[in-house]
């Protein structure tokens, strides 16, 4: 018998549905950002994930259309494992990891101090690095 390749990202995914953040009435994410890093951005709201944000996990759709700015849902992998797209500066296997441009995340900064009031602001676990295109990392 041969042996199967398996797919770490169909392991236990946990999702979550919220609502989406809005700029002037308008939805900050559209079908184009889907498999993107996202954030919380308020209450029960998601976000693009942008430079040092703690990252909530991994858009993987939205309700309805481009179009119903205000009424569209976001489900969101908040657990799990899954594949995102990184930035500069690459994570390595073992690293944790924040929010970068545009929808990416990077390696967690160093922290000089003991972790900030809330807590420390990396997530994750990285498993696999892809080069300088994307990580496959545990939402731990």
């Amino acid at each position: 018998m041969a042996v199967r390749p398996h797919d770490l990202e169909s392991i236990a995914p946990v999702i979550g549905s919220f609502k989406i953040s809005q700029t002037a009435s308008v939805d900050d994410l559209k079908d184009t950002n889907i498999g993107e890093a996202v954030t919380i951005s308020g209450n029960s709201t998601v976000s693009p994930c942008g430079v040092g944000d703690v990252l909530l996990g991994k858009l993987l759709d939205l309700t309805l259309t481009d179009a119903d700015d205000g009424d569209r849902v976001a489900s969101v992998q908040i657990g799990g494992i899954c594949r995102l797209k990184i930035s500069a500066t690459f994570p390595t296997v073992g690293d944790r990891v924040v929010g970068a441009a545009s929808g990416t995340i990077k390696q967690a900064p160093l922290l000089a101090v003991d972790d900030p009031a809330g807590g420390n602001i990396a997530r994750g676990t990285v498993v696999d690095v892809n080069g300088t295109t994307d990580c496959l990392l545990i939402l731990n």
